[in-house]
């Protein structure tokens, strides 16, 4: 995270400040920036209102008028949901946001990591209180997952995920709503939820919670590990191809035959793109 000096003054919106990288994240996630008549517009991000104490910390980040209000609403989940709004109409602040990476409108699809410096694991922790989940599975093993629509954020998450956990994740959207699922179980889901949600950090409390929850996992001595995953390579694919047979590839290839099927099918109904020799 990056260091602050405290005899520095705060810049609205400084994304190198941990403070408001986790908030640029959340609300770039989370928020929604419309855009009126005029110069009029709002920032805003509607929440549970278990959740309100990050909205208030909003507030105090804020160094322009803004206001919280709560109301209780059916929706298909509930019969009263209780939420709570913060909202900021400050052409000012607006600009801010926007020029940093919060589109007017619809974003879901188009946001993307800063192009400025900023705090890498309090941008990508906003993000996950926002948008993801951390926990433990049916199974009882623990986990950390992302689900983003937007290509830009899941692969930034993949790459930084790597960089903490030495675990490679390849992304791709799945059928039922086109979005992107990046999941991290056991130890890795330890690593990276132990780095993201460091003591005293901004964040959600029962996500924190569950951060520190999940570190007292341990892995059982008769569960193996499983090997990294070995990726198929374009000279792989091409191999596959001239072969034309999942068993006789197996035996080229230093694979399983179940793999080279799979592949061979992925290949052949243009799920995976393999260029001419």
């Amino acid at each position: 995270m990056a260091e602050q000096d405290p005899s520095a003054p705060v810049r609205f919106m400084d994304l190198q400040d941990p403070r408001y990288a986790y908030m640029f994240g959340f609300l770039q996630a989370d928020g929604h920036l419309s855009q009126g008549r005029g110069q009029k517009g709002q920032l805003a991000a509607e929440i549970n209102v278990r959740d309100i104490h990050i909205l208030r910390e909003f507030q105090q980040l804020t160094p322009y008028y803004s206001s919280i209000t709560e109301r209780v609403r059916r929706t298909n989940f509930a019969e009263a949901h209780h939420s709570a709004t913060w909202s900021l109409c400050s052409l000012e602040a607006r600009t801010i946001v926007n020029e940093f990476g919060i589109p007017y409108g619809k974003k879901s699809f188009s946001v993307e990591p800063p192009r400025t410096d900023f705090s890498r694991p309090d941008y990508l922790r906003g993000i996950i209180d926002a948008d993801g989940s951390l926990g433990w599975t049916a199974q009882g093993f623990p986990f950390l997952s992302l689900t983003s629509a937007s290509t830009a954020i899941a692969a930034y998450l993949c790459d930084y995920g790597k960089t903490i956990t030495h675990r490679e994740r390849t992304i791709s959207r799945n059928t039922r709503d086109g979005v992107y699922n990046v999941c991290y179980y056991k130890e890795a889901a330890q690593l990276l939820a132990a780095h993201l949600y460091y003591d005293g950090c901004l964040s959600l409390n029962h996500k924190k919670a569950n951060a520190d929850s999940i570190q007292q996992w341990i892995r059982p001595a008769d569960m193996r590990v499983a090997p990294p995953r070995r990726r198929w390579t374009v000279q792989d694919d091409q191999e596959l191809l001239r072969l034309g047979d999942a068993a006789a590839a197996a035996v080229a290839l230093n694979r399983t035959e179940q793999s080279c099927s799979m592949r061979l099918w992925r290949i052949q109904s243009g799920h995976v793109l393999v260029p001419p020799q």
